[in-house]
This record gives structure tokens, sequence and C-alpha cells, in this order.
């Protein structure tokens, strides 16, 4: 969470914050419905008034104090995002419609045939680790990896020009950049990762595919807590890239809600079959 002042919140964020806390509150009905109690999801209303008292302690100038780097802004919009997210979108067709969903609400565009390292989206969430989207400042976008603090992270892992080209930007989301960071790390506590360390930023959201299928997903925020979650068709990532990105953060905060969900739909198809 961002623990901050609420008597310092820029005036110039209530429209923003008020519009979002309404939207928030009108949709959570909706959102509560669409997730099966069964599948450990009946919590997602709480999830949501967490999200919109987030967005609320901001401080003056909007600064994540425990993470600077954060683009606070443009994180709580990229949530607000995934929230809206329905079936239509996450349980489609994962290349031509899910995937590309999933890159939109986070503000960035699909350029799948750009260079890789000039914009190239073709590997965000399509691989067992670029599964992070970090929302930074874009004072930190040219940070690098030359202290070696992230493990397992090339020692350059330049991504700035990158970010400016992929980025979509105002009006549509508020400033910064946006980026598929690398989930390795992310087990530990805090994390280890390149969003956390590089970038000194929380993660917008973090990709998780479900056990022991791996065939849905769930997105959940920098602190594990349920955005909304998916079971998309046609080609998905290989199944070993799915199994893997589940391995990365097992038994971490990031892994509860998948977990809640693979037991209760073990327990669902175990049921069925003594049925």
């Amino acid at each position: 969470m961002v623990h901050l002042k609420i008597n310092n919140i820029n005036p110039r964020s209530w429209p923003v914050v008020m519009r979002f806390i309404v939207r928030s509150l009108f949709t959570i009905a909706t959102l509560t419905l669409s997730f099966p109690k069964s599948a450990g999801f009946h919590n997602s209303a709480s999830s949501l008034f967490a999200l919109a008292a987030e967005s609320i302690v901001m401080n003056q100038d909007e600064i994540d104090k425990e993470y600077p780097g954060t683009a606070v802004s443009r994180m709580m919009k990229i949530r607000q995002n995934v929230f809206e997210m329905d079936a239509t979108q996450l349980s489609a067709d994962w290349d031509s419609i899910t995937r590309l969903s999933i890159l939109k609400a986070g503000g960035l565009k699909d350029l799948r045939g750009a260079i890789p390292g000039q914009g190239y989206t073709g590997h965000s969430f399509n691989d067992y680790n670029h599964c992070d989207l970090t929302a930074m400042k874009l004072n930190v976008k040219d940070n690098d990896n030359n202290d070696g603090k992230v493990a397992g992270i090339s020692l350059n892992n330049r991504l700035g020009q990158g970010i400016m080209i992929a980025s979509i930007g105002e009006p549509d989301i508020p400033d910064g950049g946006s980026w598929s960071t690398c989930i390795i790390g992310c087990n530990t506590n805090p994390p280890q990762d390149v969003a956390h360390i590089q970038f000194q930023s929380r993660i917008a959201f973090k990709l998780v595919w479900v056990p022991p299928s791996y065939n849905s997903f769930v997105l959940v925020d920098d602190d594990g807590n349920l955005l909304n979650h998916g079971t998309p068709t046609g080609q998905l990532p290989h199944i070993n890239e799915r199994r893997k990105n589940y391995q990365v953060v097992k038994n971490s905060k990031y892994s509860i809600a998948a977990d809640k969900m693979g037991n209760s739909s073990s327990s669902s198809s175990g049921s069925s079959t003594e049925m």
C-alpha cells in the first residue's frame, strides 16, 4: 500500500480520484458476482475498496516514499483498467484479444514487429518472465542493472528507449512509462525484481498462471491482491512457460490468488467425478 497523508491530496487529483471511487463502488456488486465464491474470490469487493482507498492516500506530489520511481497516478489508472475488464477480454482468444487487452490496460502498445530494445512487446506476457506491468516515472526509465543487484538479469538491461516508444501516453493514461518487466526475484520479501530494484517502482499488476492446469491466470497488484482473472482460448504460451511462471512466484504473496483458484478448481473437479 502507498502510506501517505490524506490531508495533502493534490487538488488537481480530486476529479480523477473521485471519478475512480464512484465508478469502483458502482461496480463492486458486478465484480463480486463475477468471481466465483468457491474459488476464494469473494473478497474481491474488499480488494476494490483497498484500491479505492489507495488512490486517495497520495501526497501533494503523488510520491510513493518507499518506491519513489512509481508513477502513482498511472499505476492507479492501470489497476482501474484491469478491474473493469470482463470475460470478453480476459477469456477470449489469447493472441488476438486477451493479451492485447492486457497490454492496452497496462498502457503498452502491441509492437510485435518492432526491434527488441526499441519498443518490441511481442514477448510481453508471452513467456514465464515478462509478466509484471510496471508503471514508472520517466526520470527512472534509463536506470540499468550495472550493479547486478537484480540476480539473473542482464547487467545492462537498458529499457528506456523501448519504454518511450511502447508506452501509451496522455490523455488515455496519466504521465509516465509502462513496461513488462521480469518477475525473477519477486518471491522474496521485499521483492528483488527489476521493478522494485532497477526502477524503484511498485508493479501495477502481475500475471500468474494458475495450477494445476495452467489454463487460467490471475492478475494481482503489488500486495498480491486479486484484480481480475481469465481463462483464455486459442494458442497460449507454451505449457513450460506457464508452469515456470507460477514456480517463480510460488510461496510468495503473489501466488495466493492463483493458489486459491487452483485449489477450488481441483476440489470442484473432484466433487464432479465422485458424483
